[in-house]
C-alpha cells in the first residue's frame, strides 16, 4: 500500500529536535551538589557546630534533624520523579515521610502545653533567627528542584511546586541545625520545622508558573 503524504503531519514534524532524556541519576546528583553546597556555605557563614562530634548533642537533636533529612530526601525523589511522569509513579514515601515529621511538632506542643511550657517557644531568642537561616539555606535546593521541573514536564505543577518547597525548606532546616547548638525539643520542633511549611506555602505558589507546559 501506498502511503499518502500528510503535509499537516509533515510541517509539525519538520520543527521537533530530539531531547536528551532525564535520568533519576542526574536528578539525584543535582540535589546533592546543591546541597553540598548548603552545606558549605553553612560552614563558612555560621560555622558548623562542632557538639555534634564531641557528644554533647541531645538526642533530640539527632532525632529532629535525622527526620528532616529523611524527609527533605524522600520530597526532593519525588520531585525529581515528578520532571518525567509515567504510569506507577508513586510518590507515597514523601507523603508518608511527611506524615511522620508532622509527628515532632504535634508532639512537642502537646508535651509543652500539658506542661504548661508553651512559653518556651514564644519567648525563645533564637527562634527567628533559626527560621530564618533554615528559609535562606533552602533556596539552593530551591533553585535546583526548580531547574530540573522546568526541564522535564510535571503532571500537577501545583504538587510539584508543593513538594519542592518541602524538601527545599527540609534540607534547608537540615543543613543550618548542624550549626545550631540549641537541641531542646520545643526549639528543634517549633523553629526549625517552620521552613517546611513556609517551603511549602512558597513552592505552590511560585513553582507552578514556572513549570507548565
Amino acid at each position: 500500500m501506498n502511503r499518502v503524504p500528510n503535509p499537516l503531519i509533515d510541517d509539525l514534524a519538520a520543527d521537533l529536535t530530539p531531547v536528551k532524556p532525564m535520568k533519576l541519576v542526574h536528578g539525584i546528583a543535582l540535589v546533592a551538589l546543591a546541597m553540598a553546597g548548603t552545606v558549605v556555605l553553612v560552614e563558612l557563614i555560621d560555622g558548623l557546630w562542632r557538639g555534634i562530634l564531641s557528644g554533647r548533642a541531645s538526642a533530640f537533636f539527632f532525632i529532629a534533624n535525622g527526620m528532616l533529612g529523611l524527609l527533605g530526601a524522600a520530597s526532593a525523589l519525588a520531585v525529581i520523579r515528578m520532571a518525567g511522569p509515567r504510569v506507577g509513579n508513586s510518590h507515597d514515601g514523601a507523603r508518608w515521610s511527611l506524615a511522620m515529621f508532622a509527628i515532632l511538632p504535634a508532639a512537642a506542643l502537646v508535651m509543652l502545653g500539658l506542661q504548661g511550657n508553651l512559653s518556651e517557644v514564644t519567648q525563645d531568642p533564637y527562634g527567628i533567627e533559626c527560621f530564618l537561616g533554615g528559609a535562606f539555606f533552602s533556596l539552593l535546593t530551591f533553585g535546583a528542584l526548580t531547574v530540573w521541573l522546568r526541564r522535564g514536564a510535571p503532571v500537577s505543577p501545583a504538587t510539584a511546586g508543593t513538594f519542592t518547597g518541602i524538601a527545599a525548606g527540609a534540607l534547608g532546616s537540615f543543613a543550618y541545625g548542624l550549626a545550631c547548638p540549641i537541641d531542646t525539643l520545643a526549639h528543634l520542633a517549633t523553629w526549625h520545622a517552620l521552613p517546611v511549611v513556609a517551603g511549602a506555602l512558597l513552592g505552590r505558589v511560585v513553582v507552578p508558573p514556572l513549570v507548565r507546559w
